[in-house]
Order: C-alpha cells, then sequence, then structure tokens
C-alpha cells in the first residue's frame, strides 16, 4: 500500500512524508528570547528545513523584549548554518504601539525579500501579554489577511477569562486567522486514535456501551514543577492538563466518526462529543474529583522535595498537583460508561496512555476458573513514551488442564517502522504554514472545555478547606483517596 504521497514505505525520517511548503513564507515568535521558542519552535523549524520541507524562500522573525542583535540571536540555538541564515531578531516592548511600527517596517522589507503575503505571528509568551500584543498587531495594521496568529495554553484561567480572550481575538483577526495549539494533537500517536478507530471496522462495532465496561486516561510525569513554579502556582494542574490534553484525547476516543478528515468535520463531531460530557454535581464533587499536591518521597531512587518546598512556591500553597476524576458521557454510544481520569506530577513514572477496558465474559466454562477471575480484554494505547498499542487477551496456558492466561500483543512504532516520530510542533507548524485548522482546537472546543471545569475551579476557591489537597508521598499514583474514587465501582487502575 502506498502513502498519501505515492511512496511504497515511508522514508527512514517520516518528515520525508510531509508536504514541501511551495510558498515563500515568514514566521514572527514574540517571546523569542523564552523557553519554548529555544527547545521546541526553532528546534522543529530546523528540522523542517533539513528534511527539505521549507521553501527556499521564508525567514524566521524573533521578537522580545530583550536587548541583543542577530548574531546574538542566532547562538542561543543548535541549528543547521544555512537554517540560521534565514534567523533575525528585533527587540519589542509589547505593550507601545510605537515599536510594534518598527516592528511592521522591518516586517515588510522581509516580505519583499521573499515576495510573499504568508504571514504567521507565532506568541510563545505569558497569557497576560496576548491581548497587548493583539491590540498592538491591529494597531500597526499587522492583523490583515493572510496573516495568522497561534497562541499557546493556557487559553484563560477560568470561563471569563478564556471568554475575555476570545472576544479580543475576535476583534482583531477572524476565526480562520486563528489558530490554538494543542501540542498533543500533533501526536503521531494521538492521531493514530483516530486511524485505529476509523479505519478497522472490526473495533469500531465494539466501542460502544455494549461492550465496553469502562475507559481509563493516565497522564503521569516522574518530574516535578522544576523550574516553572511561578507558572504552576497561578495555574494548577487541572488547568494545565485537563482543560486541553485530557479531554482532547478524551474526545478522539470518544467521538463520532466524522464524515471526513478535514477542518470542520473533525472539529465538529470533536465538540459535540465534549458537549454531551455530563456535568460534575458540585453538591458531591469529593465523589467525582480527587485533587492531590505531592509531599516529600523517592522518584527514580532520588530522595526528592515536598510540592511546598519547590523554589518559587508558596510555602501554604494549596494549588493540586494532581486530579483524579470520574466523568460520563450522556449520549447512545457511551451511556453508562465511566471515564476514569488522572494526571500528576512526581509519580513513579512517565506515562500516558489510555486503556479501553471491556466487559468480562457473562460465565465462565473452564472448570475452577470463575468468570470474575478472568481479567478482561483491554486495548491499551501507549502515547509516551515506547509508543504504540497493544492488545490483551485470553489464551490456553501450555499444560493438560483448560486453563486460560492473560497475555498482550504488542504493536510498537519503533520497532515496525524503525523510524523517529516527529515532534508534534513539527507537524503543528507545518500545517500553520499551510494553514490547515484540522488539528488546532476552536473557540466553542474552548468553551465547552472550560463550562464543564469552570464550578470545579469556583467550588475549590470558595471553599479552600473543604476541598484542599490529599497529601501524597512523591514516587507513589497519588492519594489513596484516587484509588477509592475507582474501587468504589468494584474497579482498579491498572497497573502502570
Amino acid at each position: 500500500m502506498k502513502c498519501s504521497l505515492g511512496l511504497e514505505k515511508c522514508p527512514d525520517d517520516t518528515l520525508r512524508c510531509f508536504p514541501k511548503i511551495e510558498q515563500p513564507f515568514g514566521i514572527v515568535i514574540f517571546g523569542a528570547s523564552g523557553d519554548l521558542t529555544k527547545r521546541k519552535l526553532i528546534p522543529a523549524l530546523n528540522r523542517l528545513f533539513e528534511a527539505g520541507i521549507l521553501p527556499d524562500r521564508f525567514f524566521v522573525l524573533g521578537a522580545a523584549r530583550t536587548n541583543m542583535d542577530d548574531e546574538e540571536f542566532r547562538s542561543r540555538f543548535e541549528a543547521h548554518p544555512d537554517f540560521l541564515r534565514h534567523c533575525s531578531y528585533i527587540s519589542v516592548d509589547y505593550h507601545n504601539p510605537e515599536s510594534f511600527k518598527s516592528l511592521k517596517n522591518t516586517i515588510e522589507t522581509l516580505m519583499k525579500r521573499i515576495d510573499s503575503n504568508n504571514l504567521v505571528f507565532y506568541l510563545a509568551v505569558p497569557p497576560d501579554l496576548y491581548i497587548p500584543i493583539l491590540e498592538n498587531l491591529s494597531k500597526s495594521g499587522l492583523n490583515e489577511k493572510p496573516a495568522r496568529v497561534v497562541i499557546e495554553k493556557p487559553f484563560g484561567k477560568d470561563l471569563e477569562s478564556a471568554r475575555r480572550l476570545e472576544e479580543t481575538l475576535k476583534k482583531y483577526f477572524q476565526e480562520d486567522q486563528i489558530f490554538r495549539i494543542d501540542h498533543y494533537l500533533g501526536k503521531e500517536t494521538v492521531q493514530n486514535i483516530l486511524v485505529f478507530r476509523f479505519a478497522n471496522f472490526i473495533f469500531e462495532e465494539i466501542w460502544n456501551n455494549k461492550f465496553v465496561d469502562h475507559v481509563q486516561i493516565t497522564m503521569a510525569e516522574d518530574i516535578g514543577v522544576e523550574h516553572r513554579a511561578g507558572y504552576f502556582e497561578n495555574v494548577g494542574l487541572l488547568r494545565d492538563i485537563f482543560q486541553n490534553h485530557m479531554l482532547q484525547v478524551l474526545a478522539l476516543i470518544a467521538m463520532e466518526p466524522p464524515s471526513s478528515f478535514n477542518g470542520e468535520n473533525f472539529r465538529n463531531e470533536r465538540v459535540k462529543l465534549l458537549r454531551s460530557i455530563r456535568p460534575l454535581p458540585v453538591k458531591e464533587l469529593e465523589n467525582w474529583i480527587v485533587r492531590g499536591q505531592y509531599g516529600r518521597g523517592v522518584v527514580n531512587g532520588k530522595e526528592v522535595p515536598a510540592y511546598r518546598e519547590e523554589p518559587g512556591v508558596d510555602e501554604d500553597s494549596n494549588v493540586e498537583t494532581f486530579v483524579a476524576m470520574k466523568l460520563f458521557i450522556d449520549n447512545w454510544r457511551w451511556s453508562g460508561v465511566p471515564f476514569y481520569l488522572r494526571a500528576g506530577k512526581r509519580l513513579p513514572r512517565k506515562i500516558t496512555e489510555v486503556a479501553v477496558v471491556f466487559k468480562k465474559i457473562p460465565h465462565s466454562i473452564f472448570a475452577g476458573v470463575p468468570s470474575d477471575e478472568l481479567e478482561p480484554n483491554t486495548i491499551v494505547f501507549t502515547l509516551q513514551p515506547n509508543e504504540g498499542i497493544s492488545l490483551e487477551f485470553q489464551v490456553k496456558r501450555p499444560c493438560p488442564g483448560m486453563f486460560p492466561q492473560l497475555l498482550s500483543m504488542d504493536f510498537r512504532y519503533e520497532d515496525y517502522f524503525g523510524v523517529k516520530l516527529p515532534d508534534a510542533y513539527e507537524r503543528l507548524l507545518l500545517d500553520v504554514i499551510l494553514g490547515d485548522p484540522t488539528l488546532f482546537m476552536r473557540r466553542d472546543d474552548l468553551e465547552v472545555s472550560w463550562e464543564l471545569l469552570d464550578p470545579v475551579l469556583k467550588a475549590w476557591e470558595n471553599d479552600p478547606i473543604r476541598f484542599s489537597p490529599h497529601v501524597y508521598p512523591a514516587g507513589t499514583w497519588g492519594p489513596r483517596e484516587a484509588d477509592l474514587l475507582i474501587e468504589r465501582d468494584g474497579r482498579k487502575w491498572r497497573k502502570l
């Protein structure tokens, strides 16, 4: 079978399967002196360049408050010398309209040089800078089509602030110019959920409440807040992970098939699924959601401090570093099927997986093996690390009797394809440049996710004693209350 480019097999470097950008373009990165630019954006653009995907004519203009020249800017990155020749820098005061006039003059000069109007603005800055940057882009006339703007999470701090941000975006840019990025949607393994579901009829036919007992999604990190204490103190894990990554993955697992894989059809079904999630009952919130914070403990053989002992964290902080939640989806496909979600920091290992756990057999025909002792079939999507898919099923153990034994049939990307998967930002930056919105969030995406979580955040804020996070030792799988959340339903978290 040929790939989408007509090749019999994918090249060793999967980026070679990406479409080449024919039209010259320019990208302006606000926050160019920051961590995201250094760790993700420039390396991703450099990889696209080295793979021959970028056109001959393009520019990358870094913009930030730091004073430096082009050479100093280029020296910050490990990248191909020919790529760096396309990079330059300008110092910008985000709150000063005069500064944006200078920025506009620089951009116009660069655009004439590449003879193109294909322009992208990437806001790799803290959220409180979004609005002044957007306003000044408009005042300087830089918001006119076909210019596009990319914003990173968090998209607001609650429903009200998210709506304020959206009103500002709507005031200065049209919806087809706005690209709200959630890098999880750029991951190959996340996109593979869609292929697995909608290209394999055998599985899609059992993807419903007749066969599925429950679904577990785990997003675990073994690190703490690291250098992000200031950010995390203002955000917390519910906003940082659940409002975007977690709910987007849930939507891909549970959504109905779109009529085609294009921007609007795909996003319509995703939003329709999110709207079907049952609101959490605030009066009995403890039965539906668990809030935790890591204490001292041992991770990977090393003693680590408690969250409140981390540099930059308030010694009386009530910010959560762990959340477990039970949700129901009120539609025909999923009615009655619980979705158990958990995410946290300073857990035993880094892993992100989705487990679709099927119902147990109704009756065992094997003597001495009751049906409740037979582990159910499970399909596991491992999103990181060791990306792949596993199918767990029962087989006969080699012995005279009829004794079933659970085994796992595993597919691993690296073992089968023998390639390094592209970074999510490589795919998403390519889509931005090409103007493809499919893997980006729409305004209603954001609103429906905030509508679900906003009552939880308000309840936590209004009653901090009642909802004070349960402390769990670093290096464990969260507080005991998270185990009780699922055990009360006669189930248990998977051993990871």
